[in-house]
């Protein structure tokens, strides 16, 4: 079973994630890490899109939630830091608008899904990925804000870049997300918008966990 949470870069859609599947003990997978994954695969490619297309096919991307922590691995690699850095973020949605990565990514996604309950966040998952998720969710809230968010973010990992720096990455991710052929992010008709600009962060953790407790229950 699978809920899910969509919504542009920086809405607080992966923290908000990962709280409500530590409080409602529940797995959590961060679909954007498996993009920036995906993303240090081409930037080892040398951007070169035949290769890394290849390179892709070679590498196995492998993540596990464990003790509150989202991991990435490419082979046996632990990426989760490198994945993180702007060299990555510069080049993510250009990565993720290419429909064979695409596709071999959502593949991922649904192998692992099959078994057990899971909250997972992106960009195209309620629309794309799980049109028939039992429950999706929209966050949005406004660039600067968004902004302000994942420069702390960023900050906390030791990667110094200026708000102005960060304000143009997610201005110039949500017009590639957004217009992409291939799944551009946009609301399902049948989500829930949450505006975390309006909430505190345990507002909206426990407005979402509310909402899956029934699911739970049923689903066992």
């Amino acid at each position: 079973m699978i809920v899910v949470i969509d919504g542009p870069a920086g809405s607080g859609k992966s923290s908000t994630a990962k709280a409500v599947a530590q409080q409602l003990g529940i797995q959590y997978l961060d679909s954007g890490a498996l993009y920036r994954a995906a993303t240090l695969v081409f930037i080892r490619a040398n951007e070169v899109t035949e290769a890394f297309l290849e390179l892709l096919k070679e590498n196995q991307i492998l993540f596990q939630f464990k003790e509150g922590n989202f991991e990435v691995f490419i082979d046996s690699e632990n990426v989760s830091e490198e994945i993180r850095t702007m060299e990555v973020s510069n080049l993510v949605s250009t990565v993720a608008s290419m429909p064979q990565v695409r596709a071999h990514i959502n593949r991922l996604m649904n192998k692992v899904v099959e078994d057990g309950m899971f909250i997972a966040d992106g960009r195209d998952l309620g629309t794309a990925v799980f049109p028939n998720a039992v429950l999706k969710f929209f966050m949005v809230a406004d660039a600067e804000t968004r902004a302000i968010r994942r420069l702390k973010d960023l900050k906390n990992t030791g990667v110094e870049v200026t708000l102005e720096d960060v304000i143009q990455n997610i201005e110039e991710r949500d017009h590639t997300d957004s217009n992409r052929a291939a799944d551009p992010l946009m609301k399902a008709n049948d989500a829930i918008e949450i505006d975390s600009g309006t909430f505190t962060f345990q507002e909206q953790v426990d407005f979402i966990s509310e909402k899956i407790k029934p699911l739970i229950q049923s689903h066992n």
